[in-house]
């Protein structure tokens, strides 16, 4: 075991701070990474807070993970020391059920194991991520990252990129597509990217017209001020696919009217669970067989996928990067929306913490 420089959540009412964990010496199948940069995502902040209601304590958030191998276990084939790697989040799941055969592993039917928040198979404990110095990882659920520059901005694309990118790809979303992306977060903007590089026309909605702007940067072809009723009828039943990001409590009936016959819409934010969305109307989905599904990130050979595609097509995340100790400051601005669009942690910052303490 190795003592590990990390932040963790001790409770709900107490905010990230300093601490020491342990983590395993490499196994046979285990990669070690020295961890360079971690994404901060929506999900650290419920689960530091236990707004989902299942965080064990303490709790080391973070599952965007970047970083180097340094070691690798004697029976692994295909990671080599100094490899740039990711880690998303997962870090084992049963293996067994038909969902993990078919290399879905995030819909494992016996539970994926979660970078953090999840129960560790030694010592019945709970997993702890990446807000620490580095982390050893099975090689089974340990990613190639192809990306020569912008590593820090490639972090998000490990819980962000794929949470958007596995429901555009199951539905098909590519030329002669109509795709609605809702909101324009971490998980939006990076909609956005995906669908327009997928070759979609790409329709962004959002409540504030400051985001005008950026969604036409990020390559919206259009940008739809959602609190305008007439703009919103401008677009009633003309989407194939609606994305929608927004993890606040909303009315779903304005954007199930976006769709055409057959069409759908996806959710991927998930609200705090004493708060769910209002129900929809039964009507908008009846009257012309219209769905409303949901999706999980993604299996790791997918997150692959949309790895190599992301550096194909020159994309990352736009970030704000941070040292770990203003953690708690990002979340407070991530509350207001005051990030464009995902904080990442420059995990330098805690070593040298660490070697001053």
């Amino acid at each position: 075991m190795t003592k590990t420089p990390a932040y963790a959540a001790q409770s709900a009412d107490m905010p990230v701070a300093p601490w020491s964990i342990e983590r395993r010496a490499p196994g046979p199948h285990d990669v070690a990474i020295d961890i360079g940069y971690c994404g901060v995502c929506h999900s650290d902040l419920h689960t530091a807070r236990n707004e989902w209601g299942n965080t064990m304590y303490p709790s080391v958030p973070g599952h965007e993970i970047v970083g180097t191998v340094t070691a690798v276990g004697k029976d692994v084939e295909g990671f080599r020391v100094g490899d740039t790697v990711g880690v998303g989040c997962m870090v084992d799941s049963c293996g067994r059920c038909d969902s993990c055969k078919a290399g879905e592993e995030n819909y494992c039917e016996n539970g994926f194991t979660g970078t953090y928040n999840g129960p560790t198979q030694q010592d019945h404990g709970n997993t702890y991520g990446g807000y620490s110095t580095h982390i050893v990882v099975d090689e089974r659920f340990v990613l190639h990252i192809k990306h020569k520059h912008d590593l820090a901005a490639v972090a998000p694309l490990l819980c962000a990129g794929i949470t958007t990118y596995s429901p555009l790809r199951h539905w098909n979303a590519g030329p002669g597509k109509k795709v609605g992306i809702v909101g324009l977060g971490g998980l939006g903007h990076m909609g956005v990217k995906l669908a327009h590089a997928m070759g979609a026309h790409v329709v962004l909605f959002t409540t504030s017209p400051d985001k005008i702007a950026d969604g036409k940067r990020l390559c919206a072809d259009e940008v739809v001020i959602s609190k305008d009723p007439a703009q919103m009828a401008k677009q009633a039943g003309s989407f194939d696919f609606v994305l929608n990001t927004v993890a606040a409590p909303h009315n779903l009936d304005a954007y199930l009217n976006l769709l055409k016959r057959d069409g759908t819409m996806c959710l991927v934010g998930a609200p705090p669970v004493e708060t769910p969305h209002p129900s929809p109307t039964v009507f908008n989905l009846i009257m012309k067989r219209r769905g409303i599904a949901g999706s999980l990130i993604g299996g790791i050979r997918e997150t692959q996928e949309m790895l190599d595609f992301c550096a194909e097509h020159g994309i990352v995340a736009d970030i704000e990067m941070i040292p770990m100790r203003d953690i708690n400051k990002a979340y407070e601005r991530m509350l207001k929306s005051d990030v464009k669009y995902r904080f990442v942690i420059d995990m330098q910052t805690l070593k040298d913490e660490a070697k001053a303490a």
